[in-house]
């Protein structure tokens, strides 16, 4: 295990944790301001939907690259029911690799759609042409974690695990209740 991998691993994830936060803060901040206004004072600003459309693809490119991190995307796995764990554990390593690889192509091919809508978007949409940067940088930042899944160790892929003890509280709590409302 490398530990200078590990540490870009690491600040990768904290710099998407904290964008991805943000985003959706700002998401949030930014769609209820445009309803207040557009129903209390008759007032909208298209600037701000055109914003509110990109915090959402930053906030599912921060996500996806979040989830993929954790081992917890969605997997399209046909074959996994008909062979062994070993074989599933040689595989991951070479799925990885092909999941960055691919990403990356999707990063190419974001890129050259960026730079050709630069060369024709006009003057009133350069704001939203800037913040299209998402595409590439998201199929960038998915490639990268693929790539660093495929190179680190087994042992190192799972996210750190969170604190669920007050969601499994609040579950074993209602599982309580309901318990003893039958029993009434």
């Amino acid at each position: 295990m490398n530990p200078f991998l590990l540490a870009i691993k690491q600040k990768l994830i904290v710099f998407e944790r904290l964008l991805a936060a943000l985003c959706l803060l700002l998401l949030l901040l930014l769609s209820l301001s445009q309803v207040i206004m557009r129903n209390l004072f008759e007032l909208g600003f298209a600037e701000l939907d055109t914003l509110t459309r990109h915090l959402v693809l930053f906030v599912t490119f921060m996500g996806a690259a979040l989830i993929s991190e954790g081992n917890k995307h969605i997997k399209i796995d046909c074959v996994t029911a008909t062979i062994s764990e070993r074989s599933k554990q040689k595989l991951k390593r070479p799925l990885y690799f092909i999941s960055a690889l691919v990403c990356s192509i999707f990063s190419w091919y974001a890129i050259v759609f960026w730079l050709d809508e630069k060369n024709y978007a006009p003057a009133s949409e350069q704001f939203a042409l800037y913040l299209a940067l998402i595409l590439p940088a998201g199929f960038i930042i998915l490639s990268l974690h693929f790539l660093l899944l495929s190179l680190i160790s087994d042992e190192t892929t799972q996210l750190p695990e969170q604190d669920d003890s007050l969601i499994d509280t609040l579950i074993k709590q209602s599982e309580q209740t309901s318990d003893s409302g039958q029993q009434r």
